[in-house]
This record gives C-alpha cells, structure tokens and sequence, in this order.
C-alpha cells in the first residue's frame, strides 16, 4: 500500500506562512534540493490542498520560462511528468490532468489512492489538507522541513483544533549547515 507522506517547511516557532501570507523565507540550499528533487522523483503523484494546488498549477508551468533558480529549473520537469492530486471540497475539476479528490468521503477517496499501484503520495504543504488527512489517520509520515527564521505568527503548521498526535521520531538530518529534516510517523 502507498503511504502519504506530509512533506512542509517550516520556521523555527511553527508556521508556516509569515503573517501577511509571505512564503519568502524557505532556503532551498544545495543539500535540501538534492534530497528534495531525490524525494519528488521517487513518489507517485504529488498531493495538494485547494489553495496550495492554486499557487503550483499557476507557478510550475511558467518556472522554466520565467525564473532560473537552479531548484525550481530542475523541479519543473518533475512536476509536469507527476500526477497530481487535489483535496477540495469545493473544485470539481483542476487543470494539468489533477485528479480532485474530497467532494464526498475523503477517507474513503484518499484510502482508494493509497491502495493504487505506484509511488507513494508526496502532500506538499497546505495545513488544512494535513489536518484533515491527519484527523482520518491517513498521513503514514511527517516530513518537517525546519527553517532558522521566527515568523511571530502567520498560519501554523496544525490549525487550531487539532487533536493532539503522538509521534515517533525515526530521523533526522541536517541541511547546508540551515534547516533540520525531523521524520515522523505516528507512535
């Protein structure tokens, strides 16, 4: 069975987005984008919540021509070729061949996805979607991305609300001498 792996940057008190929405403050390092390129080549399809699948579908086509950070020229081709889905309890259909998945019974629809043959399912940031798969036990491993900046508020990791999870540290590793890799998976 493929697992759902909840991959996020963070700032060191939690969030993360800064206070006005910013996303600014992640350093993609040598190191980190060789484990993160490593990581998304190897998954069967990158999960995405509403609001985080509207800044990608918007960014990813356009980064080889518009940008020329080394990550982002790298990862583009892995998005385009990566199928992609989306949890939404308000689209019924996404651009780029996105499968929508959410309008009826997540756990059932992100069971059914688990169960598919492939690579495992890569949920890239989008703290209401971790929530939700978090709150139906459907997350296999937690993937924090530490970065060395304090926000002093913004949107957190976990909405409020969220029921205490107990975890299990089963790595860790560190980044260009930066950010801290935690990997979790539930106790």
């Amino acid at each position: 069975m493929r697992k759902v792996i909840y991959w996020v940057h963070q700032s060191v008190d939690g969030f993360i987005e800064g206070p006005n929405g910013e996303f600014d403050w992640p350093v993609m390092g040598s190191e980190l984008s060789a484990y993160s390129l490593g990581l998304t080549e190897r998954v069967g399809a990158f999960v995405y919540g509403r609001k985080v699948w509207e800044m990608m579908s918007w960014y990813w086509p356009r980064a080889e021509s518009m940008f020329t950070d080394a990550h982002d020229l790298a990862f583009a081709p892995i998005w385009q070729r990566t199928p992609k889905v989306v949890v939404s309890r308000t689209l019924t259909g996404a651009e780029h061949g996105a499968r929508v998945v959410g309008g009826g019974d997540l756990g059932k629809e992100v069971t059914m996805l688990k169960e598919e043959p492939g690579g495992d399912l890569l949920l890239t940031g989008g703290a209401g979607a971790a929530a939700a798969l978090t709150a139906l036990d459907l997350i296999d491993e937690y993937q924090v991305i530490v970065h060395p900046v304090v926000l002093g508020g913004g949107k957190p990791v976990f909405p409020g609300g969220t029921d205490r999870l107990k975890l299990r540290l089963t790595g860790s590793q560190v980044f260009d001498g930066v950010s801290v890799l935690l990997r979790y998976q539930r106790a």
